[in-house]
């Protein structure tokens, strides 16, 4: 008997250097695809792709570079439209009936912004939806990006003194201006940018009464509020096209700030993203709070609608899973950051599924509800392809194949 969880599969394609080995581009896509085919034939409902955008390699160039000492690139994928394609056309049982193929995810402040976002996904919808068979879904996770220097080159940077000062803040109702056009269009509307609501600076958005100071000394005068300028001005337009198959979508934030979940969700129906890291009480939380604030015509919330992503070490030897994960975690975060955090080491290591079929099935007992829906991360810093599909075969043969929660 299946367990109750449901089983997704996470993909980095993350083309740093392992061991002294860097796969090419070429090598890392044709890892990808045999993978996403073997997860297909496995039975795994979504194939999620995580997203990224200009080379992380060259960003080391640039003063104040993010992330000065990972070699290679963080993510090959910089759209998961197209490769949803190339994905469909090459297999055939992900998703059908349910969910198909996953954004992890989209950035919607880039490349065009919210407006062209929002058009490029009716046209794939359209193409992917010209069968009428066809009932494979796209799930776009949408956010703002994980690192700035993706989304500098768009205008997305302070145009002024108190934007300077209020960076953070304003960075978020960026987004949030973002959020509400991309999906008024993705719901068909005819907009302007006067039709969307102006965001304002308060002193409640500031975590001190020293950082809303610092804002009304670059505004030259102390009031209650601010107003920001549209990061978008535009006149009257609607999207083409007007008739994509919006049935084979489905929305998922990836933000962790409770009042844009609930903001999204006044719009349309919008899931919650959440990495690994996030913690127990704050999944909880967010669980009870989108059962009100779940748009009414998505059906109710369900704690599916909130995936997790989670890291798998499988081995038959239980003290190899875990040399594995901590070679893995060690090596990723010093690339990532230039030094050895042993606090995150662990903390990645107590969210991560370790050891034999046994083991792993007692720590999901502990650790997830029946409900939940996993996104199982099995290529971390490992390009050895072969292995990586060994374990997803293990897992889904020793692990998914019993009754976990019995």
């Amino acid at each position: 008997m299946l367990s109750p969880v449901e089983f997704d599969i996470f993909f980095s394609i993350c083309q740093t250097e392992v061991h002294g080995y860097m796969p090419s581009e070429r090598v890392m896509f044709e890892n990808f695809f045999e993978q996403v085919e073997l997860a297909d034939r496995l039975g795994f409902g979504t194939a999620w792709v995580a997203e990224s955008h200009l080379s992380t390699e060259v960003q080391k160039m640039n003063e104040g570079a993010v992330i000065p000492h990972f070699v290679g690139e963080i993510g090959l994928n910089t759209d998961i439209l197209q490769l949803a394609h190339r994905i469909f056309g090459r297999t055939r049982q992900i998703g059908v009936g349910s969910i198909g193929v996953g954004s992890a995810i989209m950035n919607i402040l880039c490349n065009g912004g919210p407006i062209a976002a929002a058009e490029r996904i009716k046209t794939f919808l359209t193409l992917h939806g010209l069968d009428p068979s066809e009932r494979r879904i796209l799930t776009v996770g949408f956010a703002s990006g994980r690192f700035p220097f993706i989304n500098v080159p768009y205008g997305i940077v302070p145009r002024d003194a108190v934007e300077a000062a209020a960076w953070p803040v304003v960075k978020n109702k960026i987004f949030e201006e973002a959020t509400e056009i991309f999906l008024r269009l993705l719901n068909g509307e005819i907009l302007n940018s006067s039709m969307i609501a102006t965001r304002y600076l308060r002193r409640k958005d500031f975590r001190s009464d020293a950082d809303w100071k610092r804002v009304l000394d670059a505004h030259g005068s102390p009031v209650n509020e601010i107003p920001l300028q549209p990061r978008w001005p535009f006149p009257n337009l609607k999207i083409i096209p007007q008739e994509p198959r919006m049935e084979l979508l489905r929305l998922s934030i990836g933000s962790h700030d409770p009042q844009l979940q609930i903001f999204a969700n006044t719009i349309s129906p919008v899931g919650v993203f959440n990495l690994s890291i996030t913690p127990g009480d704050e999944i909880e939380q967010t669980n009870e709070r989108m059962r009100t604030a779940y748009h009414r015509e998505g059906g109710g919330w369900q704690r599916r609608l909130m995936p997790r992503t989670v890291l798998v070490f499988i081995n038959d030897n239980p003290q190899q899973a875990k040399e594995e994960a901590r070679d893995a975690l060690t090596n990723y975060w010093r690339a990532l950051e230039g030094t050895l955090d042993e606090e995150k080491v662990r903390r990645a290591t107590n969210n991560a599924l370790i050891g034999d079929a046994e083991a792993i099935a007692t720590q999901m007992r502990e650790r997830f509800h029946p409900e939940d829906r996993l996104m199982l991360w099995f290529d971390f810093n490992n390009h050895d392809s072969k292995r990586v599909m060994k374990n997803m075969e293990s897992f889904m043969s020793e692990v998914a194949a019993q009754s976990v929660y019995r």
